[in-house]
């Protein structure tokens, strides 16, 4: 529940702190005291819209803080959504603010960690439902009927599981429909597939090909010139013949030298050795170097062979791929779809069984949620004529109409073929006669406001009792009704509160406002969550039920409008439901003070019934 809410700088508030009672309250002044402006500020701190004009002149920011307690329900819905966004929460107590500047942007906060927009308006779905005056409309937006119908008759999770197979068959439908494409733009994607798998294939690629013919492409393109260096080293170690002496033999008259210098110095004996292994070594360099020069092959042909296989593997990359590698994968893929493709009617027909069963089963999902909806049309029925008769509609009829769709895909249901989508095959609309004698119509086109009024409360009073919102804000619900009728009003919205539990925890719904029904027996007590109710009102009747009960008006300060707000204590209240009567003499001072006296014994009396 909203347990206390601080405005400031709000439209013409500088600053007001309330704190609510967690069952009926009550707001009322006089019209343009700013009881509205209150709703708009609850509105923005669930994530309503932001505008600058609701920045209170010459301020910079408005800001409003609220904060709840929440019961198990909202607890569960919210809760996940902290951990989701690591705000932390260690109690039943939430602090929602929100801040909106002059420019129009907000900053949005949750336990003190601010938070998106978007998250504001998730939380802010499981705190509050508001009604305002135009609230009705929802009601008249016929694609939501069957959302009411269904919240009503706890059939979401029927629902669910007929979404969920519904979901499938569209799946398998789509998959259907992208094998079954145009033949001749599937022959034309056969025969390029069929190109790139052929061209790929005989390429015959190998991983690691490219760089080991570019290495054997620049061995063969120097044949020579590795010829000519190799036999030019041979050739400076062996000399040219006679002519000119190479380096070994040089190397040999070097020995031969230090062999006559040891006769004379037997120590250059290791000078000897060491000219000796240079001629080997010498030698077998000059070996090596010819081996190398007669091996060198000069081969045209197979140059040519590995420049057209580098020009190949260069056009597949244009067409295919970066790499060998990603010109493989590439063929591959192409190989697959082809596969795909050519098996494609063994696909479909696979489809299509599967299309059949699950036609089959959705079949008898939707038959039984169909059914379970057309028994809750008639309860949503029966119990919306008993409200509308206690708020004077007593001839007034109400109904569900249940339709179908033909549709030559759909489901079989009943000998015939009927639309399904994932919220069944039911096409609901409300339907209502107000007037003896008068046809059922769709509740859309029904004209009178006050009718429309009425029957937005009655509907409200019935969906409530299946309604997990911990908190319901009603903006002016009277609009349109008199005072009897307000009367009857102010007990049904007190009948939605815990304070109007009974001892069993039920509860108790009254037909009259002297807790008995029509033939004057004992109303009966219905299961029915427990709400925080705060309403905005403009008749004593209904104020009278208000647990507590705020009075709104305007000040002047210092040539400044503003509005206040305070609780009224019991002498208070007394005065301020005979101005609501009428001209706050002494006389309606004694009726409002019978109206109290009337109200909490028809309470009392209510709560009593077992």
């Amino acid at each position: 529940m909203l347990a206390e809410i601080d405005i400031t700088n709000f439209a013409i508030i500088d600053h007001l702190h309330l704190q609510f009672h967690p069952g009926f309250n009550v707001m009322t002044g006089e019209t343009g005291a700013g009881k509205s402006i209150i709703i708009d500020a609850v509105g923005s701190l669930l994530g309503g819209r932001a505008q600058s004009e609701f920045v209170r002149a010459n301020t910079e920011k408005a800001r409003i803080e609220g904060t709840f307690t929440l019961n198990p329900f909202a607890r569960g819905a919210i809760y996940p959504i902290l951990d989701e966004i690591g705000v932390e929460h260690e109690d039943e107590n939430l602090i929602v603010t929100r801040e909106i500047n002059r420019e129009g942007r907000s900053t949005c906060r949750v336990n003190g960690r601010t938070v998106t927009l978007q998250v504001l308006q998730r939380i802010g779905e499981y705190l509050i439902d508001i009604h305002g005056q135009s609230e009705h409309l929802s009601l008249l937006r016929v694609r939501e009927h069957i959302d009411f119908l269904d919240r009503f008759g706890n059939l979401w999770e029927q629902r669910a599981r007929v979404a969920e197979q519904v979901k499938i068959l569209r799946g398998a439908r789509n998959e259907i429909k992208k094998l079954m494409v145009d033949e001749r733009e599937k022959a034309r994607r056969v025969d390029r597939l069929t190109y790139v798998v052929e061209e790929i294939t005989d390429a015959n690629l190998k991983l690691g090909e490219e760089e080991a013919l570019k290495q054997e492409r620049e061995l063969l393109g120097n044949a020579e010139l590795r010829a000519s260096l190799a036999d030019h080293a041979y050739r400076a170690l062996y000399g040219e013949g006679e002519e000119e002496k190479g380096a070994i033999d040089l190397l040999n008259e070097a020995m031969q030298s230090v062999t006559a210098l040891e006769k004379y110095d037997a120590s250059v004996k290791a000078l000897f050795e060491e000219a000796e292994s240079a001629l080997a070594q010498a030698d077998d360099l000059a070996r090596s170097l010819r081996a190398y020069r007669d091996s060198v092959d000069h081969d045209p042909k197979r140059l040519q062979q590995v420049d057209e296989r580098l020009d190949l593997i260069f056009q597949l990359k244009r067409k295919y791929g970066d790499t060998v590698e990603e010109i493989i994968k590439y063929g591959e893929n192409a190989a697959a779809e082809l596969a795909t493709i050519s098996r494609s009617e063994e696909r479909i027909e696979e489809l299509r069984k599967q299309e059949r069963q699950l036609l089959k089963e959705i079949g008898s999902l939707v038959g039984a949620l169909s059914d379970a909806r057309r028994e809750a049309g008639e309860r949503i029925a029966r119990e919306i004529e008993m409200q509308l008769q206690d708020l004077g509609m007593q001839k007034a009829k109400f109904g569900v109409s249940i339709e179908r769709w033909d549709d030559s895909d759909g489901v079989p249901i009943d000998g015939r073929h009927v639309a399904v989508d994932t919220t069944g095959i039911d096409k609901v609309e409300f339907m209502v006669s107000p007037n003896p004698g008068e046809p059922l119509k769709p509740l859309a086109k029904i004209a009178s406001g006050g009718e429309t009024s009425r029957l937005m409360l009655a509907m409200k009073s019935v969906l409530a009792v299946a309604d997990n919102t911990p908190t319901l804000i009603f903006d002016e619900i009277d609009q349109g009704i008199g005072g009897r009728t307000g009367g009857i009003v102010g007990n049904k919205l007190w009948a939605l509160t815990p304070t109007a539990q009974h001892r069993d925890g039920y509860a108790a719904s009254s037909r009259n406002t002297d807790g008995t029904n029509s033939s004057g027996s004992p109303l009966r007590a219905t299961a029915s969550p427990q709400h925080q109710v705060i309403c905005i009102t403009h008749l004593p009747q209904i104020a009278a039920f208000g647990d507590m009960h705020f009075k709104i008006h305007k000040e002047i300060i210092d040539e400044r409008t503003l509005t206040k707000i305070e609780e009224l204590n019991s002498e208070q209240r007394i005065d301020e439901i005979a101005n609501m009567l009428g001209t706050g003499t002494a006389t309606t001072r004694q009726n409002a003070e019978e109206l109290l006296t009337e109200v909490k014994s028809q309470k009392e009396k209510v709560k009593s019934i077992a």
